[in-house]
């Protein structure tokens, strides 16, 4: 990525952010709704692709804002477990399509199954996400047939796309003899698989449960490239590469001792754009200091995890000020 990708400039008004944001706010109820009650939702295909075609739409506005708003998502879970999960999931599996360049069946099914890949256990992993106590035998059973009941499940209601229903069925699968081949060499329902697989795991391990705190995303990154296979390391490099080791809404220690929150992807993945929310004694700053760590220091010293982080932070205002940071980059570009 060479440039800040910023679409919206200073003047916005202000309407238009907490538009941005009540969009996102919409989308995650909606898709709650329809996962939570797959049977009672009238046309249930044609409404998934309607969450898809919102996604699409949002995204386009501006990845970065969506980055930060899925990473922050994915910490918070605040529409339950399953549909947060399912949602992000579901943006990164759209924006990896992007950079693949997957044919755009491939990419609809491939987002449509991340969409639903749960939908076979939907209320089982909101409660287990919420939940301290040991998981019993009969939720295990639950949890280990998700993938084929959610495959049933979605035929019953309508879904007819094999490479969707494929993918949702064998999102668990183990690998298989061809798990060292390029992408590229895979049948569609194998390679749509394998990035799906990949991108659940990574969602995973950086979100919380009851039980644990969510890790970083950089370990989680690393965590998938030490897997044993070309695909999970393939599709983990893409997503390194794509949105970086510390992504838009995740949280980063400066090597001035700041703790900060990126907002956006800098001209490198590596020198992300970042805003001070706390000084090195642990105090909030009044207002969040803007860095372009590409420009000098503060640099980032380390990824956080959600979990080190107790403040809230005002999307509203860390949307803008990202926006805001791009619009000027771009204008001293063009300068």
């Amino acid at each position: 990525m060479s440039q800040l990708p910023g679409t919206i400039a200073d003047s916005t008004p202000a309407n238009e952010y907490e538009e941005l944001l009540a969009q996102w706010g919409d989308l995650q109820a909606a898709l709650a709704f329809v996962l939570h009650h797959p049977r009672q939702t009238a046309d249930f295909t044609a409404k998934v692709c309607q969450c898809d075609q919102w996604l699409q739409d949002l995204v386009a506005r501006d990845v970065d804002s969506t980055l930060y708003l899925i990473f922050q998502l994915a910490a918070t879970n605040g529409t339950g477990y399953s549909a947060s999960h399912a949602l992000v999931c579901a943006a990164l599996c759209h924006i990896l399509a992007q950079e693949l360049g997957l044919a755009r069946r491939e990419r609809d099914s491939l987002v449509r199954a991340a969409f639903t890949m749960n939908v076979g256990m939907t209320r089982l992993q909101d409660e287990l996400a919420e939940r301290s106590e040991p998981i019993s035998a009969q939720q295990q059973e639950a949890v280990n047939r998700h993938a084929e009941r959610g495959m049933a499940l979605l035929e019953q209601v309508g879904v007819s796309d094999d490479l969707w229903l494929d993918a949702v069925a064998y999102h668990h699968a183990p690998q298989h003899e061809r798990a060292r081949d390029p992408l590229r060499n895979l049948q569609a329902e194998e390679r749509l698989t394998h990035i799906l697989a990949t991108v659940d795991r990574y969602v995973a391990f950086i979100s919380p449960r009851r039980t644990r705190a969510g890790r970083s995303a950089t370990e989680s990154i690393r965590t998938l490239l030490g897997k044993n296979t070309s695909q999970a390391n393939e599709v983990g490099s893409l997503l390194e590469r794509t949105i970086g080791l510390c992504p838009p809404g995740t949280f980063v220690k400066l090597d001035n001792g700041d703790t900060a929150i990126v907002l956006r992807r800098g001209e490198s993945t590596s020198f992300p754009v970042v805003a001070s929310l706390l000084d090195a004694d642990g105090e909030p700053y009044p207002e969040p200091g803007l860095h372009f760590t590409s420009q000098g220091r503060p640099r980032v010293q380390s990824a956080l995890p959600s979990s080190a982080v107790s403040m809230g932070t005002n999307h509203y205002t860390m949307v803008r000020l990202g926006l805001m940071a791009a619009s000027r980059h771009l204008s001293a570009t063009a300068a």
